[in-house]
């Protein structure tokens, strides 16, 4: 019995080896190029949202709260693996070790399902300020910002916890290889060494769950904010169409990835890699374009900020 047991412990696999998106080194390069630039741009794009938002008193609401929470979670998801996958164009051999592994597929999750919590909570404040317009600051006072906050980070953290620990009690042996430039947890309980079918079920029913019935409140909600919208005058309803438009196309982009990998069993698509590169690497990108871009008031915010940074040095 102990010999089994020292085996079964020597046997573990200390590396994985990631296979990336391209094994050609110079469509390595050129995407080393395009994701360093997009890296960038997302902890530029996200950063100026949050320092606009922090020192604009105008910006001092619940839905300002909530888009620089959106903007914290985006650079931190992207610093999950994109920094990594930068790292791995130059090396020949992409390994990363079994602790690095589970250490990303945490705060992948983490990051990602406080991410869809997020974005429930914003389509509840974008419901009750225009469909109870008198209520809001009632409803929505800061108190109750501060415990959603807490509440949809701890929920996060509870489902990364859950996932986390459902993978690395089983055992790896070999093979070492995942088919993606990242770990998560699909790809990795592929490699172990026993019947996984348990595992893959528990996985669809948390995070596929998750992600669909955030989905259908997202899009419930909506569709109550749509219909409201008939009955207000002109220009609140062009205000408002605008940043729900912001809101869908961003739960569009994110909800569908996760909907896409984490609602069916853990089955290798041509897709899947392709699907990854968006959620980890161009929607943190394009959150905050377009919510800056449909956005008068952040637009407004960003304007004045250039401006006294412009004026600080002319003095």
């Amino acid at each position: 019995m102990e010999e089994a047991v020292l085996l079964n412990r020597t046997s573990l696999v200390a590396y994985f080896w990631l296979r990336g998106l391209s094994v050609n080194q110079k469509v390595q390069m050129a995407m080393f190029s395009m994701f360093l630039i997009f890296y960038v741009l997302t902890l530029i794009g996200n950063i100026l949202i949050v320092i606009t938002i922090t020192y604009n008193h105008r910006l001092h609401t619940p839905m300002y709260f909530f888009l620089s929470n959106l903007s914290v979670i985006d650079v931190c998801h992207s610093t999950v693996t994109v920094p990594k996958m930068l790292i791995d164009t130059w090396s020949e051999k992409k390994l990363i070790s079994f602790d690095a592994c589970v250490t990303q597929m945490f705060f992948l999750h983490l990051f990602a399902c406080t991410e869809i919590f997020l974005l429930t909570v914003m389509a509840y404040d974008r419901y009750v300020a225009i469909c109870k317009p008198l209520q809001y600051m009632i409803v929505m006072n800061w108190k109750v910002c501060v415990l959603l906050a807490v509440a949809l980070w701890t929920g996060g953290t509870i489902h990364s916890i859950a996932l986390t620990s459902l993978t690395i009690k089983l055992p790896y042996c070999g093979p070492d290889e995942i088919d993606n430039f990242f770990c998560d947890v699909p790809q990795v309980i592929k490699l172990a060494c026993t019947d996984t079918h348990i595992i893959e079920i528990l996985i669809v029913s948390n995070s596929g769950v998750i992600s669909v019935v955030c989905f259908v409140v997202l899009v419930v909600s909506y569709a109550v904010i749509l219909v409201n919208l008939r009955q207000q005058i002109s220009e609140g309803r062009r205000k408002a169409l605008s940043t729900c438009a912001a809101h869908l196309t961003v739960v569009t982009l994110f909800l569908g990835h996760c909907i896409f990998i984490y609602s069916r069993p853990s089955t290798s698509l041509p897709e899947d890699k392709v699907v990854s590169v968006f959620f980890t690497a161009v929607t943190p990108l394009l959150n905050p374009i377009i919510y800056t871009l449909r956005n008068e008031d952040m637009k407004s915010a960003l304007n004045k900020l250039v401006g006294r940074k412009e004026k600080k040095e002319e003095k």
